[in-house]
């Protein structure tokens, strides 16, 4: 068994791959392993130490289509992490995310279909819905993205799709909730208020902090994608939700009260443009295949605090670029 993972120096798909390499999934153990990824800032060779001996490293960008037809053939699954995904930069710039979200997708689903790889699973997020008032998204919510994030990430299902439909590539789709977890770049909300409130510095919350979203444990994840890997069909989209849905400003004042500090330390700031509400996903689908999410959010965001203050070397020298 061969196994490709793209975009697998950064925080989920480095997770997947310290869990695969050291026999975490038991059905792939003794996998060869491929990591492909392009090392933009939030991709980290750090986050693969624990396991450096275990895979074959591949410097390179899913956009590349002659890399990926030299590296793809062989591989018997192809799991796809590779992408730009912090909404804030995605409205600053949406070119980046276009391009690796998009063109990237496509690139690679091209060279899955060439190399006849037999089994495909584009990960993807919640966010492609919109923004939701009540209730929960099932599998065949209407897409409404709302930032240029979201939007190339629709997209790239949807190309994903078609390669399914057209060609019969076998490719399935995971959507997932808000993760969290050790090795995330800082510049998303837990790792970010954790890195500041440890330096002594306010943690800016938007708006009125009433957005809500469903957060999911990076181990969860991973375990939902992995399903989907084994037992997944084509053509299928599969959602992994989390196991706490709180709004910012919930989230902000568990974050405060682990590290003993007041709401003095919190700056409200300007709303983000287009800032989706609430986001939430069913994910009996799954189920049905035996998901079962096994991290509670206290004991989760406990042991992600606890990493963090434990690995300041890890994230210090990442601060710059954020």
């Amino acid at each position: 068994m061969r196994i490709l993972v793209t975009g697998g120096a950064g925080f989920i798909g480095s997770y997947y791959v310290r869990t695969l390499v050291s026999g975490g999934y038991p059905a792939f153990a003794g996998a060869r392993v491929t990591v492909l990824d392009r090392l933009t800032y939030a991709g980290n060779p750090a986050n693969l130490e624990p396991v450096s001996d275990g895979y074959e490293f591949v410097h390179g960008d899913i956009c590349d289509a002659e890399l990926l037809a030299e590296v793809v053939p062989g591989h018997d699954v192809v799991v796809n992490f590779a992408a730009e995904s912090h909404v804030d930069r995605s409205i600053d710039g949406a070119a980046a995310f276009v391009r690796t979200n998009v063109l990237g997708t496509q690139t690679l689903m091209q060279a899955c279909l060439d190399a006849g790889v037999s089994k495909v699973v584009q990960v993807s997020t919640d966010e492609v819905y919109g923004s939701i008032e009540s209730g929960s998204w099932d599998e065949e919510a209407p897409l409404r993205p709302r930032s240029p994030y979201s939007a190339s990430k629709a997209g790239a299902d949807l190309v994903a799709q078609a390669y399914g439909v057209t060609h019969g590539l076998p490719v399935s789709i995971t959507r997932c909730g808000n993760n969290y977890g050790p090795h995330q770049f800082p510049e998303k909300l837990v790792p970010l208020f954790i890195t500041r409130l440890m330096e002594g510095r306010k943690v800016p919350l938007y708006g009125d902090g009433g957005n809500i979203r469903d957060w999911v444990h990076v181990s969860d994840h991973c375990s939902g994608i992995q399903l989907v890997v084994e037992r997944g069909a084509p053509g299928e989209i599969y959602h992994i939700a989390g196991t706490a849905e709180l709004t910012n400003k919930e989230l902000t004042g568990r974050l405060l009260e682990a590290f003993g500090c007041g709401w003095d330390m919190v700056a409200y700031v300007e709303d983000r443009k287009g800032h989706d509400r609430r986001y939430s996903l069913n994910d009996a689908k799954l189920r049905g295949l035996g998901y079962r999410p096994s991290i509670g959010f206290g004991d989760g965001l406990k042991h992600t605090i606890a990493w963090y203050v434990e690995n300041r070397e890890w994230w210090s020298p990442l601060l710059g670029a954020r």
